[in-house]
């Protein structure tokens, strides 16, 4: 009788070095991530590549190390202690309560009711704290998802800081009395799927679906639309260590995906809102990110600002560096590394094809998405080389 696959001995050797070799992998990471924390100053963008590349920040506890980093909270900011909450009279209260009530699958199955109550109540602390202290700040519906993915992982203290400083940053433009700038950041979504696949832009655009379906996807960060925390996580690793508009590349990378699905569905408006809306819960969320990285580098907001018909007041469009110019990195050696990294890509470049380029090894790709993050560690200073890069940036097939 042939032996069953799964026991025959080469099988199990070969899953035994795919096994090894991924442990083997995570392990170089894992020391990676360690080296760049114990740097002095801490490596940050080192710290940007290792929650871009394959895997992210691989555990909790590694997050509630990096995200501070990523996100430059001073360690000193770190130690205060929250804040006392007062609930009542505030003005927020009451609508913040009821998104908390609902919130219930934001927490594991098979949590304990009382645990998770506690957990609602601090969720709706963290939220009225962070409103309280930045007036300027104007709650959302769906903030709270954002919320309770910093609460999960780092823990109601760490989260309330966490929380206020991404507030004031990434998800700044959500936060305005109006939705003016948040409609404006969905509108990059068009161009980018324009430029990789015209003919599902059209398709879109016949339908007149609009960019309503990924406003949650948006303002949520994939938070309210996943549900595997892992994938979550993950994608939370990656937006953090990136410019505060990759959010929308993710989401023009989903759609492109399900380009099939897309062009099957009838051209109505109705019918293309509802499959869009409902996102798979199995994508290849490694490969998108990838895509979505490439995507930036390729055509970055400034190329499709006008499209977008973008604000000058948006936060967005003046987001700089956290300053870590000035508190964690030397820029300078920074600077000199990317001309190093620039000068060897231009070596190992080749001739671009009449019509399309190959896809580009791992290895540049990489290189690329360090750029890409240090746009948003570095401000101006690094910002002048990664414009540089962008010139000799060869235009890629990105879906061949």
């Amino acid at each position: 009788m042939k032996p069953e696959s799964d026991a025959s001995p080469s099988a199990a050797n070969g899953k035994h070095v795919t096994s090894s070799s991924s442990s083997s992998r995570r392990g170089r990471k894992e020391a990676d991530i360690s080296q760049a924390l114990n740097a002095t100053p801490v490596d940050v963008a080192a710290l940007r590549r290792m929650a871009i590349s394959e895997g992210g920040l691989l555990t909790d506890e590694i997050r509630r190390q990096v995200w501070p980093k990523l996100l430059n909270v001073p360690p000193k900011v770190l130690e205060e202690e929250p804040d006392t909450v007062e609930r009542e009279n505030n003005k927020d209260y009451n609508q913040v309560l009821l998104d908390v009530q609902r919130s219930l699958r934001r927490f594991p199955p098979g949590m304990p009711d009382e645990q998770r109550e506690g957990l609602q109540e601090e969720l709706i602390d963290i939220i009225l704290r962070v409103l309280k202290r930045n007036q300027q700040l104007h709650y959302y519906q769906g903030y709270h998802d954002i919320v309770v993915t910093f609460l999960l992982v780092v823990g109601e203290r760490l989260a309330s800081t966490l929380v206020e400083k991404l507030s004031t940053h990434h998800l700044r433009d959500f936060m305005d009395p109006t939705m003016d700038n948040t409609k404006h950041i969905l509108n990059y979504l068009m161009p980018i799927i324009e430029r990789v696949n015209p003919e599902v832009h059209d398709f879109m655009q016949q339908a007149e679906v609009g960019t309503v379906f990924a406003l949650s996807w948006l303002i949520t960060w994939f938070g309210h639309v996943l549900s595997d925390f892992r994938h979550v996580v993950r994608l939370y690793d990656f937006f953090l260590a990136c410019h505060p508009l990759m959010p929308i590349y993710f989401a023009a990378v989903i759609v492109l995906y399900r380009e099939e699905e897309v062009l099957d569905c009838e051209c109505d408006m109705a019918m293309v809102h509802h499959l869009l809306s409902q996102i798979p819960q199995d994508l290849p969320y490694e490969t998108l990110i990838s895509r979505a990285g490439d995507l930036f580098v390729q055509f970055p907001p400034s190329e499709l600002a006008k499209e977008a018909a973008s604000h000058d007041n948006m936060a967005t469009t003046t987001f700089k560096d956290f300053d870590l110019a000035s508190t964690q990195q030397r820029p300078d050696s920074v600077l000199r590394r990317r001309r190093r990294q620039k000068q060897a890509a231009l070596e190992k470049s080749t001739p671009k094809a009449t019509v399309a380029v190959a896809r580009p090894s791992a290895a540049r790709r990489f290189v690329r998405l360090a750029v890409m993050g240090l746009t948003v560690a570095l401000g101006a200073a690094a910002l002048a080389v990664v414009n540089t890069a962008l010139e000799w940036a060869p235009n890629l097939d990105l879906f061949p």
